[in-house]
């Protein structure tokens, strides 16, 4: 549904049988209309995953587009709590720099 709302097309893949499912907006980053439409997109598809008591994130980590959500799905003291375990862990930010996790 969301989809055909926002004019885009893309394949989902994934793992569905436990939940994780990846999928690939296909947009013309040039394109400012689409580019706009593929970021709503993204965010009713993270905030529906919410509201129906999944998660905005696989076990791939939290990158650039997920951050905002992840409070919401946590708590910010939780993601305090994973962001000092990850300095622990990589305090030099070489794994996955710039990211969450």
């Amino acid at each position: 549904h969301d989809f055909n709302v926002s004019g885009l097309s893309g394949p989902i893949l994934g793992h569905v049988g436990d939940g994780n499912f990846h999928s690939f907006v296909m947009f013309d980053p040039e394109d400012d209309s689409q580019l706009k439409a593929a970021r709503e997109l993204a965010s009713r598809m993270a905030r529906r995953a919410l509201a129906l008591k999944g998660t905005c994130t696989g076990e791939h980590g939290v990158g650039w587009g997920k951050k905002p959500y992840l409070d919401e799905e946590l708590g910010g003291v939780n993601v305090d709590v994973m962001r000092q375990i990850k300095a622990a862990l990589d305090p030099k930010n070489l794994m996955n720099p710039g990211k969450v996790f």
